[in-house]
């Protein structure tokens, strides 16, 4: 296979398997070492998507009361982050069964 050039500066690309964190699978990066250029082959990049798709984050959360009857439950930063959640916004809450709760974003 003829070895990848980088496109800004000309230079050999270096492979590189790039972990990513929630995924088994590794991504296959291209790199130059001269002007930091990367890119990630499609093939693998995609594999890596499908398996986070299929192993959504799950973390395991307390329930605490906040007054009176009324319990409640914080959100984890790495859940308000990767949501781009904002305080005052509105979410459906939707029980489907004893086990589930679904929330949804407007």
């Amino acid at each position: 296979m003829k070895p990848k050039i980088c496109p800004k500066c000309g230079k050999k690309l270096k492979k590189i398997n790039v972990s990513v964190e929630g995924a088994k699978n590794k991504v296959l990066s291209y790199q130059c070492g001269k002007c930091s250029y990367f890119d990630f082959d499609q093939k693998s990049a995609k594999k890596v998507i499908q398996e986070l798709r299929e192993n959504p984050l799950k973390l395991k959360q307390k329930i605490v009361k906040i007054s009176g009857n009324r319990l409640g439950m914080y959100f984890n930063k790495h859940v308000v982050r990767s949501l781009n959640l904002k305080k005052g916004e509105e979410i459906y809450v939707s029980v489907p069964d004893k086990k589930h709760i679904v929330l949804e974003l407007e």
